[in-house]
């Protein structure tokens, strides 16, 4: 069985094309700046690799444009359009319709309906399913909800404080997101530390970043809450705010609500603090150079996770394995060095050796640590390919 998984932004679409139960990675490939005068494509199938420019319209003809390289009779790895089973979308927020289910048109007024939840998110996705259900009525369309690895998470873990009507007429609580990667991290420690029954904390740490507390495979707790726009700094949205001194802005700024959260979504994290950007390699390298705000702005990201990888920590009654995974917590030898600084009294002791040459999956944890650390790159398209697969078959 042949699942395409796409991963969509507002004016991209990237796709990975796996073949089950094998889990074969047969074709990956990206298509950007989708709706300008220019986009360009990179399609990589074996060994084949090709690099263009085309107008593309829309992410319809995104899709297009990714079945014709697939099923390109010279390098192509598909003998026709009809091999792909289904299409599998890491959907990010519909409320209570979490897991893994058909793209219908419940779904998607609940994603459009939630847009203010997930402004980065969810108005691609909802725009580009809904193009392809109608552009590609014969492909099935799947959605691997982000939040639903969560649905495992005790109510004294996923409630705010506030009265519980808001929970139970207006779905306010903790959701917690990057549920396929967290997933994924849970499955894979278990199979490298072969054992299931671990106390996991998964630190997914990139442009948008949260740890998971993992309990025999389970997710407990998660440092995003009722948005992604919650938890730890971000690379331009906020994390934790109070949302008190939302009033005292609007009167001191003049700005409006609207204004005021698109700043908290679009100019906050580490690009607010440092005032420069919010890739952490930018701010690690003008952290050397002297930029003082850059520094703060990367100490203020680990005193966020040390934070939560604590409480985390405490919830589980103790840790066997610490896992780095995404963009920063795969390539950034100094944050995983300073969020794990100091924590002998915790039973882990970080090698400086093996965390300054990490190379794919590594150890990283010293020989007399009594708590596993590991790099693990997490592979969240490999996680919707075998849900979409699971769904197909029930």
């Amino acid at each position: 069985m042949k699942i395409l998984v796409a991963n969509l932004g507002s004016t991209s679409f990237k796709y990975r094309l796996y073949d089950l139960p094998s889990e074969t990675q047969l074709a990956r490939g990206a298509i950007d700046r989708i709706g300008g005068a220019e986009s360009s494509l990179m399609v990589e199938i074996g060994e084949h690799r090709e690099e263009t420019t085309a107008h593309v319209a829309d992410h319809a003809a995104a899709v297009r444009s990714c079945l014709e390289q697939l099923t390109n009779p010279d390098w192509g790895c598909l003998g026709e359009v009809s091999e792909v089973a289904a299409i599998g979308f890491k959907a990010v927020f519909a409320g209570r319709l979490s897991g893994v289910r058909r793209v219908n048109e419940e779904l998607l007024a609940a994603m459009e309906r939630l847009a203010d939840v997930a402004p980065a998110h969810n108005p691609p996705y909802a725009r580009a399913m809904r193009e392809l259900n109608e552009a590609f009525p014969d492909i099935p369309l799947v959605a691997a909800l982000e939040t639903g690895f969560h649905d495992s998470i005790p109510p004294e873990n996923r409630l705010y404080a506030v009265p519980m009507e808001w929970k139970e007429q207006y779905d306010v609580q903790r959701w917690g997101f990057h549920g396929a990667s967290h997933r994924y991290i849970a499955g894979r420690t278990a199979e490298i530390l072969g054992r299931d029954d671990l106390r996991i904390i998964s630190c997914h740490l990139g442009g948008s970043s949260s740890l998971c507390a993992i309990r025999n495979g389970e997710s407990v707790a998660n440092s995003l809450g009722m948005s992604p726009q919650t938890g730890l700094p971000h690379n331009n949205r906020v994390g934790d705010f109070d949302p008190f001194a939302l009033p005292v802005l609007m009167r001191a700024s003049g700005k409006s609500l609207e204004e005021l959260l698109n700043d908290l979504a679009t100019q906050s994290g580490l690009l607010g603090v440092s005032g420069t950007s919010g890739d952490v390699r930018d701010l690690e390298q003008a952290a050397e150079a002297g930029d003082e705000r850059a520094d703060l702005a990367l100490k203020l990201f680990v005193s966020s996770i040390r934070h939560y990888l604590g409480g985390q920590m405490t919830l589980l009654g103790g840790v066997d394995a610490i896992v780095f995974t995404g963009g920063i917590g795969e390539n950034s030898n100094r944050i995983r060095s300073e969020v794990l600084h100091d924590m002998q009294w915790a039973g882990v002791h970080l090698s400086s050796k093996r965390n300054d040459n990490v190379d794919g999956e590594a150890r990283i944890a010293s020989d007399d640590s009594n708590v596993d650390i590991w790099v693990i790159p997490t592979n969240e398209e490999l996680v919707v390919a075998r849900q979409s697969a699971a769904l197909l078959q029930t």
